[in-house]
């Protein structure tokens, strides 16, 4: 008896803290996310392969250059950061550092370490593996994650990047 009420305070226990590990990842104000692959040649050219590989995308600075923005397209707050994860999976993360939570302060991936970081903070986030949750700096102290976005596959392999 003794040792079934014992496991029972480990779980309420574990239980409790684990709810202290809370990520805000809404900071970053709600903002339209329009992004449309509608072929599966799109993706390929603009989308994401693989784990790891990486896009932004900012309609206001016409990034990627190349890429047909229409009256209907829209990219976020900051703009996105479209990012291929562990499995080579696509996510897609608003671009302003929910730290700073302006939207000319963008993340950017370092390449070698393969975490986004802000230039003004030098908070760090983990997008390959945890979903935009903070790493080091004061987003880990606050809490604050990225704001993340849905990408949706079609029927014929394109993809499309909305808000949530």
């Amino acid at each position: 008896m003794i040792k079934k009420i014992f496991q029972l305070i480990v779980i309420v226990g574990a239980a409790v803290l684990s709810g202290c590990d809370h990520v805000d990842n809404k900071r970053i104000p709600p903002a339209a996310v329009h992004i449309a692959f509608n072929t599966v040649g799109d993706w390929h050219r603009y989308g994401v392969a693989g784990a790891g590989q990486y896009k932004y995308f900012i309609k206001a600075d016409r990034l990627p250059a190349d890429y047909p923005y229409s009256a209907l397209s829209y990219t976020g707050f900051g703009g996105v950061l479209l990012i291929g994860d562990i499995f080579g999976n696509p996510k897609a993360y608003d671009l302003s550092c929910p730290v700073e939570a302006r939207s000319d302060v963008r993340i950017r991936v370092v390449d070698d370490e393969m975490v986004a970081e802000c230039p003004v903070c030098h908070s760090t986030y983990d997008v390959v593996t945890n979903y935009g949750n903070p790493l080091s700096g004061k987003a880990a102290v606050e809490g604050y994650g990225l704001r993340v976005y849905n990408v949706l596959a079609g029927l014929n392999g394109e993809y499309m990047v909305i808000s949530r």
